[in-house]
């Protein structure tokens, strides 16, 4: 297959970008040289999180052919994704607002130059990238064509269409409003979340979980958050602390915790971030001193914790001990649930909201703790100085289900540029007839596939057992471009209506931003992505 050559000339052309990044920061990578060399090695790290989706997206067409449902529409997604994707990697690579990554940055302009000239990749380049392809696509979608999204698995499948029906019935009618109001989920519906099964996906069964894998979470993630990301994002504050829990837990601690975050009536917050680290959370310095008696008291400030007034339970990061990773731990911290008159009724614990621009739906907060305390059972898995190493192991199924979230921003994205450009007439004609509209259709849903199958084979790799930071790191970083590239090709094909706060248009717009930010900044995914990559990791 044409396209098989093409992407072994890719890989070939990513490993000759490995090795000049290797040979200026050295293998594994120096911290301090891989940092001066950030913009080499984030291109490398951005050129090969592009050949995997190339990957993935191949793998998608191998599938749907298997299965006979490579149609047209098909085969144009498959074209124009590896056409307009080889001739960015031979090119310039946008990695950034304003920012794009060219193979000069590598020193590897003959090799790029040869990328090109490669027959295989010089004709997927010369069709994928023709407007004719793009409008053909175009006109595909404008007749209702729905390029392969089912995975061909009876369970998985069911899963994806019982979650889409909840979507289109529950949140769609009302996550405008919503978030216009900047309410909170509503109980009732965070209820019915719970009798679907949506907090307990992946949870052990023998604790009240389904048992499932991260492709399944992927799945519901991306529908719900089709919604509202809001809703789709409530899971992964369940998925953050039942993998906390279960992998690193005590056995009371799995049997005290784990059925409530199953069912619903256990919501935790993620308080980890701090005013002055962000990232660095080495650095960190809420501190937990031991109570006379057992537990433990805690001073300090957190930043940006989502969720926190209306939870049941934080995982915490503390400082116990010196500094450095190795003073940090991890505690289990029971609190009642505020309202909004007194959003954090306990003693030693207060906090105010963060206005947001979007992801809204359950509210951020910076906390002040002064002396709040936290029982003798609170220190996870009884292991104190462990803390992020226990976090750590959590980063991938977080990041995983933060590019399906984003899979599913841009799904919406894309479904309200069809309808307006189909039912807006300019000139006589409906927007979807115009060239640049139609392009960015075309190019939208192909961002989509490449997105969403990039994060199903990070799932994939996850469920396998095996370490795949590199994968999830990648999957998160494609995604949340995909998102906001989607959200503002939308916003374009609304034009000025599309500006108006009553516009669905904008809401989305603002939730996609913040993709990009949160679970790793798309600047921290890519230094993640080229050191795993230097150091034999993927």
């Amino acid at each position: 297959m044409i396209s098989a050559n093409a992407l072994d000339a890719a890989r070939r052309y990513s490993a000759a970008a490995r090795a000049a990044v290797a040979a200026r920061v050295g293998t594994p990578a120096k911290a301090a040289r891989l940092e001066t060399e950030q913009r080499a090695a984030h291109a490398m790290a951005w050129g090969a999180t592009l050949v995997e989706a190339l990957a993935a997206l191949d793998q998608w067409a191998h599938s749907a052919k298997a299965r006979n449902r490579y149609g047209e529409p098909e085969r144009l997604v498959h074209c124009i994704g590896f056409g307009e994707t080889l001739a960015a990697l031979g090119a310039a690579i946008a990695i950034g607002p304003g920012e794009t990554a060219r193979p000069s940055d590598l020193g590897l302009e003959s090799e790029a130059a040869a990328l090109l000239a490669h027959p295989d990749v010089a004709a997927l380049v010369r069709e994928g990238t023709g407007a004719q392809a793009r409008a053909a696509l175009a006109a595909h979608l404008s007749a209702g064509a729905q390029p392969l999204a089912d995975l061909g698995d009876e369970t998985l499948d069911s899963i994806r269409a019982q979650f889409h029906r909840f979507t289109t019935e529950r949140i769609l009618p009302h996550a405008q409003r919503w978030h216009l109001d900047d309410a909170l989920v509503p109980d009732a519906l965070i209820a019915e979340l719970a009798d679907l099964g949506a907090f307990g996906l992946t949870l052990p069964q023998a604790h009240g979980g389904m048992g499932l894998g991260k492709v399944e979470m992927c799945i519901v993630t991306e529908e719900l958050s089709r919604g509202w990301i809001g809703v789709g994002s409530l899971g992964t504050r369940s998925e953050i602390a039942g993998d906390l829990i279960a992998s690193a837990g005590t056995q009371a601690q799995k049997a005290r915790w784990l059925p409530g975050i199953a069912d619903g009536s256990i919501l935790p917050a993620a308080v980890f971030t701090e005013p002055g680290s962000g990232s660095d959370l080495a650095s960190l310095s809420t501190r937990a001193t031991p109570r006379p008696g057992g537990g433990w008291r805690i001073h300090g400030a957190k930043s940006w914790i989502t969720h926190a007034a209306r939870s049941d339970l934080m995982t915490m990061l503390v400082r116990t001990g010196g500094p450095g990773h190795r003073g940090i731990s991890m505690l289990l911290a029971e609190k009642p649930r505020g309202t909004r008159e007194n959003p954090f009724p306990v003693p030693g614990l207060s906090g105010g909201e963060i206005p947001v621009l979007g992801y809204r739906g359950m509210r951020e907060y910076e906390l002040a703790f002064d002396g709040f305390e936290v029982a003798s059972d609170g220190l996870l898995g009884d292991a104190e100085g462990q803390g992020f190493r226990q976090l750590m192991q959590t980063f991938e199924g977080a990041r995983i289900q933060t590019a399906a979230r984003a899979v599913g921003v841009a799904r919406r994205a894309f479904e309200l540029g069809l309808a307006y450009a189909q039912g807006r007439r300019q000139f006589g004609k409906p927007l979807s007839a115009f060239p640049r509209v139609a392009d960015k259709l075309a190019l939208t849903m192909v961002d989509i596939i490449l997105s969403r199958e990039l994060t199903l084979a990070a799932a994939r790799a996850k469920d396998s057992g095996r370490r795949c930071d590199v994968e999830a790191g990648m999957a998160k970083l494609l995604a949340a471009r995909t998102a906001w590239t989607a959200a503002d090709a939308c916003l374009q094909i609304h034009g000025g209506a599309g500006y108006a706060l009553e516009s669905e248009a904008s809401r989305i717009l603002c939730d996609a931003r913040i993709l990009s930010v949160f679970e790793g900044a798309a600047e921290i995914q890519a230094h993640v992505i080229a050191r795993g990559l230097l150091a034999g990791a993927n």
